[in-house]
């Protein structure tokens, strides 16, 4: 993992990747939850009232990754 970014109940994580045209972005969201038994688990499917979260996480992951590809 390179970075973490969370909102509401939305994470999203920022991976550096290298590829053959170099170094690369890409992301997972995820969003915890419990399972029956109490555990943490990750859910990668989102309701309706996630929705808001997750579009303003990832337009803060977008910005991260600009930030840091402009850099190079």
């Amino acid at each position: 993992m390179y970075a973490g970014i969370q909102g509401g109940n939305i994470q999203a994580m920022i991976w550096q990747n290298v590829g053959e045209k170099g170094p690369f972005f890409a992301t997972t969201f995820s969003r915890p939850f419990k399972d029956q038994a109490g555990a943490w688990r990750n859910g990668t499917s989102f309701g309706f009232n996630d929705l808001e979260a997750l579009m303003n996480v990832a337009f803060e992951a977008k910005e991260w990754m600009t930030a840091r590809t402009l850099k190079r």
